[in-house]
């Protein structure tokens, strides 16, 4: 099969800059931003380890982590099911369906799906908002990547306190201003918070993200990592995240992408 076949009317193939690989995106359809290549890198993945991402959209998360971790295998689950048909056919553009599998499917019902203690590792780039807060989206799949409408914090700690080993862990990014919930709720559900760590657009602003680990069954004691600044001065990207994905400047520019 051709590769560019796996392509659809309106569909764009992004370069990840990372191992060759690409992603198809739709415009129209949510797509993936700092925020999940951030997590990316934050995640940490052994040897042999399975990883299971909740709400994977087009699969940018398990792609990435494919290509930076040495986990044995990657599953997204995504209940969109455009979404999860452009992240499958990303996987297999990238020749990776040995590595990934997508599974279109209900975050509320990834047990039944799995199984308990299936996996050492959950990831999820969650909806950020809550009801009606932030602006309504037209597009039906933007306000469902972005509002709780399928599935709440509490949903997605829920199945992932159950869907993890003991002692496995968990990696989120969201919004600082939920935090004092999700801490809490993460104790509640048995998901231990670690690391954690503020994400600043520029030194002098306030946060907009944080990327959160917990273990599921661990001792309380949180590491709090130190600010991870994403603009510097003249707003170019910092040496940090520079590092974290090192040719993202010129496709942001070009692409007007904002944090």
């Amino acid at each position: 099969m051709r590769k560019d076949s796996l392509l659809c009317t309106g569909e764009r193939l992004d370069d990840l800059q990372i191992k060759g690989y690409r992603i198809i995106q739709h415009p129209g359809r949510f797509c993936f931003g700092m925020d999940a290549v951030l997590l990316s890198s934050f995640v940490k993945v052994k040897r042999n380890e399975r990883v299971l991402d909740l709400g994977t959209g087009t699969g940018i998360l398990p792609i990435l982590l494919e290509a930076k971790t040495d986990g044995e295998h990657y599953t997204g689950l995504e209940i969109q099911k455009e979404s999860a048909d452009m992240a499958r056919r990303s996987v297999a553009y990238n020749g990776l369906e040995s590595k990934i599998d997508i599974v279109t499917g209900d975050i509320k019902e990834a047990v039944l799906k799995f199984g308990a203690a299936s996996f050492e590792v959950v990831t999820t780039n969650p909806p950020y908002m809550i009801g009606k807060h932030g602006l309504r989206n037209s597009s039906e799949a933007l306000h469902v990547a972005r509002h709780e409408v399928l599935c709440t914090l509490d949903d997605i700690l829920e199945q992932s306190a159950k869907i993890l080993k003991v002692k496995g862990r968990f990696y989120m990014v969201h919004r600082p201003f939920r935090l004092p919930e999700i801490l809490s709720k993460m104790c509640v559900h048995g998901i231990e918070p670690k690391e954690l760590r503020l994400v600043y657009p520029f030194a002098d602003k306030e946060p907009n993200m944080v990327l959160i680990g917990g273990i599921k069954g661990a001792n309380p004691r949180m590491k709090v990592g130190p600010p991870l600044i994403v603009y510097g001065k003249e707003g170019k990207y910092t040496d940090e995240v520079m590092r974290i994905h090192h040719c993202w400047e010129e496709k942001a520019r070009a692409e007007g992408e904002t944090i």
